[in-house]
């Protein structure tokens, strides 16, 4: 779904990138920046340049974010368990509940 057209230079320089392409490439988002190299044979290559990784842009979603911090939060009242190993891990979690859930 490549785009080919053609988009106006305004007087400071200002270019608009069309809608659909902003959308796709997630240039419509807080803190995007288009990367401009000009190469030897004139061309302008132009390249999005995201705050986050669009690959990783799941981690920062608020329901994400908010079970992040619900772990944090476990982990600074020690409401934690670490093992040494898998087989430990897994023996934990055979093991029967105890009354305070752990």
């Amino acid at each position: 779904m490549a785009f080919h057209g053609y988009v106006g230079v305004q007087g400071r320089g200002v270019i608009a990138l069309p809608s659909e392409v902003r959308r796709r490439l997630l240039l419509d988002q807080p803190g995007a920046q288009v990367e401009i190299t000009e190469r030897e044979d004139g061309v302008l290559e132009l390249r999005p340049s995201l705050p986050v990784p669009a690959d990783q842009v799941w981690f920062w979603e608020q329901r994400w974010q908010e079970r992040e911090r619900e772990v944090d939060a476990h982990v600074e009242e020690g409401r934690v368990t670490a093992h040494d190993d898998g087989d430990a891990f897994l023996s934990h979690l055979d093991a029967p509940a105890g009354p305070d859930g752990s």
